[in-house]
């Protein structure tokens, strides 16, 4: 067995934990990733499985029935999974997400409302920022939360990209609440905690998911719309009880999802480069393995050097995370690195397959089509390089 990725100073619990994901990887997602893939269809028995395995509760305080892990254990679980299949570390991803928000925003009675049940999975939780046009600037969010008489909110207009949508039962909806106050499109921006039922169509009065959006890669997940028309909700449902705090809180949800990002970028690198040098070692030309060429044999000397750079960076931006200290700069960096290094380790790894990587129904066809998401997820590599050059000026300046 290969030694990339291995982590230092990991408590007994982490270890253990780690090997029963990866065991799980090895038995029941990679032997069944690729078939679901192509069917596009939603991993229900892996996702329920994950669920007794308590991953859906892995970093949610133990008073609320969670494992009460850190951010750290987290990302190392997510590089196993996403190893086996991206779209899985998708499902958690997003959840995972939800599960920070509520624990670190949330009011007291949201605490004890939501965290236990999303520690069981009974609850599984979506966020949604994104509209149709707009991309990365947040603070152009046009759908709104307007308050009633009655006190009550009236959400209007339509999200974008929104992962699990239609698999989700909880969604932190970021929308606009105008205020009439000075001080910038953030401060009128207000996270809500949506629940609905699962499935496409009208899940709730006033809320649809028109169905599933048709991807290139990143299949088996669901990727949707979320349409609001005369939707309402009680102000106990705004994150944290106030409005105007949703641009901050979502910030950072996906701060820490940016190191979730960059983990999946790892686990999938990792799994290009184990099947690149394993199908190297197999393939022969000229009298002997295509690994003992120089030209691949350099080749894969660089695929497992950005594989394991990429995995300490991820392991840095968790730790810093998990310090309590802002990790914006090492996040997005991680984030950053990580996204690039995979689209070009599954690239080498789909030139040592030659023609075999170009044919369906080869593991490396389907990362082929994978990797690219995790190029603008979370923010797109020039989002990161904007990120991490203007905390650089901050922290350099003269």
């Amino acid at each position: 067995m290969g030694r990339l990725c291995e982590t230092a100073d990991l408590t007994d619990v982490q270890r253990a934990m780690l090997a029963s994901v990866h065991d799980f990887v090895n038995t029941q997602i990679l032997p069944v990733a690729t078939e679901l893939e192509a069917r596009d269809e939603y991993p229900t028995a892996i996702v329920e499985a994950l669920k007794e395995m308590g991953v859906f509760g892995i970093t949610i305080d133990e008073e609320y029935g969670g494992l009460g892990e850190s951010l750290l254990t987290y990302a190392l679980v997510v590089e196993e999974l996403a190893r086996g299949w991206m779209s899985i570390s998708g499902v958690i991803n997003t959840h995972f997400i939800v599960a920070h928000l509520v624990a670190q925003h949330g009011t007291p009675e949201q605490r004890a409302e939501y965290l236990p049940r999303l520690a069981r999975g009974e609850l599984t939780g979506a966020f949604s920022m994104s509209e149709p046009a707009l991309g990365s600037d947040v603070a152009a969010i046009t759908t709104t939360a307007t308050r009633g008489d009655d006190g009550r909110y009236t959400l209007d207009g339509a999200k974008m990209w929104l992962t699990n949508g239609g698999s989700s039962s909880l969604v932190a909806v970021l929308v606009r609440t105008p205020s009439g106050q000075p001080g910038g499109r953030h401060r009128d921006l207000t996270t809500f905690l949506v629940e609905k039922t699962p499935g496409f169509g009208e899940v709730a009065p006033g809320l649809t998911i028109p169905g599933k959006i048709d991807k290139m890669g990143y299949k088996g997940i669901d990727t949707t719309e979320l349409l609001f028309d005369g939707f309402t909700i009680d102000a106990d449902k705004i994150l944290g009880g106030e409005p105007g705090r949703g641009f901050y809180q979502m910030m950072d949800g996906v701060e820490v999802g940016r190191v979730n990002v960059a983990a999946r970028a790892v686990g999938m690198a990792n799994r290009a480069f184990e099947l690149g040098i394993d199908y190297a070692q197999d393939r022969e030309t000229f009298g002997k393995p295509i690994a003992e060429h120089q030209a691949v044999l350099f080749r894969l000397a660089e695929m497992g050097t950005k594989v394991e750079a990429a995995h300490q960076m991820v392991v840095r931006a968790a730790r810093i995370k998990d310090s309590g200290e802002r990790n914006d700069l090492e996040a997005g960096m991680a984030k950053y690195l990580a996204a690039e290094y995979c689209h070009e380790v599954v690239e080498d790894a789909f030139r040592i397959h030659g023609g075999y990587g170009f044919a369906k129904g080869f593991e490396i066809e389907r990362l082929y089509r994978e990797a690219p998401m995790l190029l603008i997820g979370e923010g797109t590599a020039d989002i990161q390089r904007m990120i991490i050059g203007r905390r650089l000026l901050e922290d350099y300046a003269k």
